[in-house]
C-alpha cells in the first residue's frame, strides 16, 4: 500500500506524520487491494475555529476511489474522524459489492466494479478561468455500477463508458432522489 501525504498551510510534524501513517496501515485490515492512499492535511481560514482543520482521505482500488473528508478544531480530531467516516465508507463498499454479487468481494470482482477514476471535484470554477483539470480512466460498466460508485464517493454525478453501448455517459442525482442518465450524441 502506497501512502502518501501532503500538507498546505499546516507543519507536518514527525509525531504527526506518523500518527497518519500507522492509522492508515490498519485499513488494510478492512480493505485487502488497497493500492494508493492519499491524505491530504490542510488548515482553512473558517470563521469557526473548530472547523479550520481539514483532513480528506483518498483510497484508490483497483478500478474504484473512495473519498472522505473531515474538518474539526485540531489536526488530530479531524484525521481521527476522517478515518471513521473512511471504515464506514469500505464496510458500505464491501456490502454494496457482497449484495449485488451475492458473493464476498474478490479483486476480480473490485477489477470490474467500476471505472478507474473519477473527476474527485468537478472542475472548479473561478472568476471564468479553468483553474482546475483532472484526468481520470474510464473503464466499461453498466448504469447501476457508475451508480453505485457515484453514491460510494458522495457525489452528485459520475461519468463513465456504458459497457451496454460502449459511449460515453454520465449518471446523475436528481433533486427527488432518483437518478438521470445522460448519453451524448455525437
Amino acid at each position: 500500500m502506497n501512502v502518501q501525504i501532503y500538507n498546505r498551510n499546516l507543519e507536518l510534524t514527525e509525531r504527526l506524520s506518523e500518527y497518519v501513517e500507522n492509522k492508515v496501515e490498519k485499513l488494510g485490515r478492512y480493505l485487502a487491494d488497497i493500492e494508493d492512499v492519499r491524505v491530504d492535511l490542510n488548515t482553512t481560514n473558517a470563521r469557526d475555529a473548530s472547523r479550520r482543520m481539514v483532513a480528506q482521505i483518498t483510497i484508490r482500488v483497483r478500478r474504484s476511489v473512495l473519498r472522505a473528508e473531515e474538518r474539526a478544531g485540531d489536526i488530530f480530531s479531524a484525521f481521527d474522524a476522517v478515518m471513521d467516516k473512511m471504515e464506514r465508507q469500505i464496510r458500505r463498499y464491501k456490502d454494496r459489492k457482497m449484495s449485488h454479487r451475492g458473493e464476498a468481494v474478490t479483486p476480480d470482482d473490485v477489477e470490474k466494479a467500476a471505472a478507474m477514476e473519477i473527476a474527485a471535484e468537478e472542475t472548479e470554477m473561478l472568476g471564468g478561468k479553468i483553474v482546475r483539470v483532472k484526468r481520470f480512466e474510464v473503464s466499461a460498466i453498466p448504469p447501476e455500477e457508475a451508480v453505485e460508485q457515484m453514491e460510494l464517493l458522495g457525489h452528485f454525478f459520475y461519468i463513465f463508458m456504458d459497457a451496454t453501448d460502449g459511449r460515453l455517459s454520465i449518471v446523475y442525482k436528481r433533486e427527488d432522489g432518483d437518478y438521470g442518465l445522460i448519453k451524448p450524441t455525437y
